[in-house]
């Protein structure tokens, strides 16, 4: 984990004080005067991290549909390329942003958590195939999807999936609806996009969509 010294001195009840002032400071931090105004605020947030049996099972639902086999699952009518869009169309509260250090795996949060009452309708931001959709351990109910720019999109904490494993979806597909399955202290919409399938490989989703003309923030 990447603590400080003081962090690491301190005792244990200190030590949890002092990452979750750390993490509020972070989350607090550059707020953006939007529409969509994001609040520092510890609930409604991932409580769970690195899951090996959702990363087993990803990896073996993904490999069967081979990443050569995307071409004809797209046609343009359905997903035009460099079509990206919001997961969300109603107003949200950034409970937790992407990269604040804590007890997770990767040393950070590795997705953007997006507060919404529980069933609020969750879009694909971009093309692709549903390479997982079921339950999955620390991430509860949550739709996987291999983007057609060989991007994976994690849709975590859903009350309910719509789609099925094997579906070619569009941008703007519904996915399913928001929860607080798995470990969550309330519901909201885990945003994760890897560059690859392996956990570890997050990138900041509120840049990746911004560079698609998409602003999430």
């Amino acid at each position: 984990m990447d603590h400080d010294m003081a962090d690491a001195l301190a005792p244990p009840s200190r030590r949890r004080a002092l990452r979750l002032t750390a993490a509020g400071i972070l989350t607090a931090g550059a707020v953006p005067l939007t529409a969509h105004r994001a609040t520092a605020r510890s609930d409604d947030v991932c409580t769970g991290g690195y899951d090996a049996e959702f990363e087993r099972d990803l990896a073996e639902a993904d490999a069967r549909v081979a990443p050569e086999d995307d071409r004809a699952l797209f046609p343009e009518a359905l997903a035009p390329r460099g079509r990206y869009t919001l997961p969300l169309r109603r107003d949200f509260r950034v409970s937790a942003r992407y990269g604040i250090r804590g007890d997770w795996l990767a040393g950070h949060h590795t997705g953007i958590d997006l507060a919404v009452p529980r069933g609020t309708p969750v879009y694909a931001v971009g093309a692709g195939v549903v390479v997982l959709a079921r339950r999955s351990g620390a991430y509860g109910n949550a739709v996987t999807v291999r983007m057609r720019d060989g991007h994976y999109a994690v849709y975590a904490h859903l009350s309910a999936i719509r789609v099925q494993q094997g579906d070619a979806i569009g941008a703007g597909t519904r996915v399913g609806s928001s929860g607080a399955t798995g470990r969550a202290t309330g519901p909201h919409l885990h945003l994760e996009i890897r560059v690859r399938r392996g956990y570890g490989s997050d990138v900041d989703p509120v840049r990746y969509l911004a560079r698609r003309g998409v602003q999430l923030l």
